[in-house]
């Protein structure tokens, strides 16, 4: 039996046996904390606090108790298999990494960390590899398009990253240690607490280890990164607030013909104001860089030679919020800039955009209705129109039903547009459009998740030969892509409980390759989850399957499926101090998702066992 085929079965077990195994339990009286925990209140799918099942979108979100309980070295480690997300790696710790969405590319999943947008303007994507999950306190994943909300680049949807706040009181110190495999080493220590309305929270991580070998037969890849960042905010007694984050993360990461230094980095101001009873104003200013300096070997081709690549986005974003009875209104307007420097000579090196957005959440139970509408003006490829409309239905109180229709758009890079001798500056953007339906059944200890939507993507961006020869970006790619989520979670007496499956058909719609799987793509995936409290003890585990993928366009390089299995144990051995194992891959299995150009699988990290000693709460 094929991996794929084991996967779907299995998953549709465990999923189908979830309900089952939670009606059979004696029900007990819903807690404020579960009912928090099983339908968590989410606010990257609307600008605005909502529940999961209120947002009318299908959402994730990986809160601390997951993040702390799982404690991964990597955050593409947390969202591989989460519902819709597959992850492909070149190797493991701090290797070259892409978070697909619904199927869409890296370039297609926007990534915020407290509502700043980090993202390299040149390579189009985000630098997943190389933040650390010990920096955020959770994660929430949005499917589907956001153009609406956040403009280029939400095609697939939008990952936001938080950060830790104070909290008032006396600080509170944290401090964890902790090494394993591959000679690894992990510290980090954090200082969190409030008084009088202000609150403040430091911290700094350090993660260093040999690595280990990107092909067969090659030497230990080495990476280590030293992150910190600092939030203080002040809350005034009229409930004004002013605040100021920022978030560092620098180091070195060894790979396959030589090492780059690295730094992602995001930063920020913002002033928050009751301006009357119904509207609240907020005005942010922001500034993320994404900087690396490659140190490339001599190869065949060309001598050895150190690049640099620098990127830097400034923002200044207003938004507004009108509580008008049940309903809310968000509008704003948004300027950025994106600047690029280094070694490589770009024709244009900078462009600015400018846009105006709005948004209306209305409830009309048991209808809800949310519609919002984005104008962008870029300086380098035109204006874009967006737009998304939503419909819920609430059944019975437990169940909702949810419709949806959007579009987004893919914006071409520097490098797209502008890369010495083959960039292309009459580009357009990728567009998209999204229609989605999906339902969620929401109960006292459990709840569950079903969506089915397509995707429809026309200009996409693609090198190819020109008349001339030369190869160039240029928009001729058509793809269409269908898929369907289930995801399911439950908080039984000591049980914490969750699965996903996804199928998705990424489909190439034009070219040669019509008809073809676009590459680097699983159909299949599986996430289970389960955790245990046994009173100062806890036990865990993970298991992540995946079906088969194509290296290539052509589909003639078939990497196969694989399964994973992630375990994990925890004891409080005394007030505020505690342990923890981790063993990931501990099935010691062989895996990639991706080659090089000349054939060699990229190779993943093997089993590798991680022990850690935390103080604080």
């Amino acid at each position: 039996m094929t991996i794929a085929h084991s996967s779907r079965g299995l998953a549709a077990f465990a999923l189908a046996a979830l309900p089952l195994a939670i009606a059979a339990a004696e029900p007990q009286p819903e807690t404020a904390a579960e009912a928090t925990r099983l339908n968590p209140m989410v606010v990257t799918a609307a600008l605005a606090p909502r529940t999961a099942d209120e947002s009318l979108a299908s959402v994730t979100l990986l809160d601390e108790a997951t993040l702390r309980r799982q404690d991964p070295t990597s955050l593409t480690d947390l969202f591989r298999g989460q519902p819709g997300v597959d992850v492909v790696t070149n190797g493991s710790f701090g290797k070259s990494s892409s978070v697909y969405l619904r199927g869409t590319g890296n370039e297609s999943a926007a990534l915020m960390i407290d509502g700043i947008r980090l993202r390299s303007a040149t390579a189009g994507g985000a630098a997943w590899h190389y933040l650390d999950p010990r920096m955020f306190q959770r994660a929430e994943i949005v499917r589907g398009p956001r153009g609406s909300l956040y403009g280029a680049d939400a095609v697939g949807g939008v990952v936001q990253l938080f950060m830790p706040e104070g909290e008032e009181g006396d600080p509170q110190p944290r401090v964890s240690v902790g090494g394993g495999s591959f000679n690894a080493q992990r510290y980090s220590a954090s200082m969190a607490g409030g008084s009088g309305g202000t609150r403040y929270y430091v911290a700094g991580s350090r993660f260093d280890t040999d690595g280990t070998p990107v092909r067969e037969g090659g030497d230990d890849k080495g990476y280590d990164n030293t992150s910190g960042l600092v939030r203080l905010s002040h809350t005034f007694e009229n409930d004004a607030e002013i605040g100021v984050l920022a978030l560092r993360a620098r180091g070195s990461n060894e790979y396959d013909g030589g090492e780059m230094d690295f730094v992602q980095q995001v930063a920020g101001i913002y002033g928050e104001i009751p301006v009357s009873d119904m509207w609240r104003s907020r005005l942010t200013l922001s500034e993320s860089r994404d900087e690396l300096d490659n140190h490339q070997e001599a190869t065949q081709w060309e001598p050895a030679g150190t690049s640099v690549l620098d990127t830097r986005t400034r923002t200044v974003r207003w938004q507004n919020t009108l509580s008008l009875g049940l309903h809310e209104l968000v509008a704003g307007a948004e300027y950025s800039e994106d600047k690029v420097s280094g070694t490589t000579d770009f024709d244009v090196d900078s462009r600015d955009n400018m846009a105006v957005f709005a948004q209306g959440l209305l409830d009309l139970a048991p209808f809800a209705v949310q519609a919002s509408l984005r104008y962008d003006d870029n300086e380098a490829y035109g204006d874009e129109v967006t737009g998304s409309l939503a419909l819920g239905y609430d059944l019975d109180g437990s169940h909702t039903l949810r419709a949806s229709v959007g579009t987004a758009f893919r914006a071409p890079t520097f490098n797209d547009l502008y890369w010495p001798n083959s960039g292309n500056p009459d580009l357009n953007p990728e567009t998209s459009e999204t229609v989605e339906l999906g339902v969620r059944g929401q109960y006292q200890h459990w709840y569950w998740d079903l969506v089915a939507y397509q995707t429809d993507l026309d200009d996409m961006i693609a090198w190819a030969p020109t008349d001339s020869g030369l190869w160039a970006p240029q928009n001729i790619d058509k793809a269409r892509l269908r898929g369907v989520e289930l995801s399911g979670g439950a908080e039984v007496d000591d049980w914490t409980l969750a699965a996903a499956l996804t199928y998705i058909d990424p489909e190439n719609r034009s070219g040669i390759n019509a008809g073809n799987r676009i590459q680097r793509r699983a159909s299949q995936s599986l996430r289970l989850d389960v955790d245990r409290e046994l009173g100062d003890w806890s036990l865990g585990g993970s298991w992540i399957a995946q079906g088969y993928r194509y290296d290539d366009a052509a589909n003639q390089q078939r990497l196969p499926g694989f399964g994973l299995v992630n375990l994990r144990a925890g004891w409080q051995f005394a007030p505020l101090w505690s342990a923890r194992l981790t063993v990931e891959n501990a099935l010691d299995k062989e895996y990639a998702t991706a080659r090089f150009f000349g054939g060699d699988d990229y190779l993943n990290a093997g089993r590798a066992a991680f022990v850690s000693l935390h103080f604080g709460q």
